[in-house]
């Protein structure tokens, strides 16, 4: 669910982002007098806007991102509790010969105490390595779906010829909207015909 969460506003960011460099490069890239429409030379600035979490949850990349995301996670979660029973099994023991005498001599306790501390610190270290994966790995999934989006909307916008495509993802980027102006389904559609299409 964290890395659900983590992609939504992933998203959310991403099209903010990218309504904003859409904005700019569609300013920059030609001479206003060339890149006007029927709507932008009468004064009318044409709008819609995309549910980015409905977005998410209906599109076949994002869930098949998602449940690869879930599964490390699980994996990553196995790994850890697997080698912290094994540690506390050992830790036990330890405990164990030690209240009963059972150590050779001191020092032998004594480095059987330092292993052990080794040993946890080995596991924190590949508990903090595993974060780090899965948290490179959610940021390159939300990446893949920027692009996808991105390049997908490109193609779409070429037939509507929407002004700006928002997103209701936050607060910041839409406070109400009428539901006509809602392409999400459009969208979905379109982008899961593509990924189809991309993955046979």
């Amino acid at each position: 669910m964290r890395s659900f969460t983590f992609l939504v506003k992933g998203m959310a960011l991403a099209a903010v982002v990218l309504m904003n460099a859409q904005c700019t490069g569609e300013q920059t890239q030609a001479p206003a007098a060339e890149k006007q429409d029927t709507a932008a030379a009468s004064g009318e600035l044409k709008l819609a806007y995309v549910r980015v979490d409905t977005l998410l949850s209906q599109y076949n990349l994002s869930k098949d991102l998602n449940e690869i995301m879930l599964r490390k996670e699980e994996n990553a979660r196995a790994t850890l509790n697997e080698k912290g029973r094994d540690l506390q099994n050992q830790m036990a023991e330890f405990q164990r010969k030690l209240q009963n005498n059972a150590f050779v001599s001191e020092e032998r306790a004594r480095q059987e105490n330092d292993r052990l501390q080794k040993v946890q610190q080995n596991l924190q270290e590949l508990q903090t390595r595993l974060a780090s994966e899965l948290d490179a790995e959610g940021k390159k999934n939300t990446q893949i779906l920027h692009d996808s989006l991105q390049n997908f909307l490109k193609i779409y916008n070429k037939t509507h010829r929407y002004s700006m495509i928002l997103s209701n993802a936050g607060m910041e980027s839409l406070l109400y909207a009428d539901p006509a102006y809602d392409i999400t389904d459009e969208v979905v559609k379109g982008l899961n015909a593509r990924y189809k299409k991309a993955s046979k």
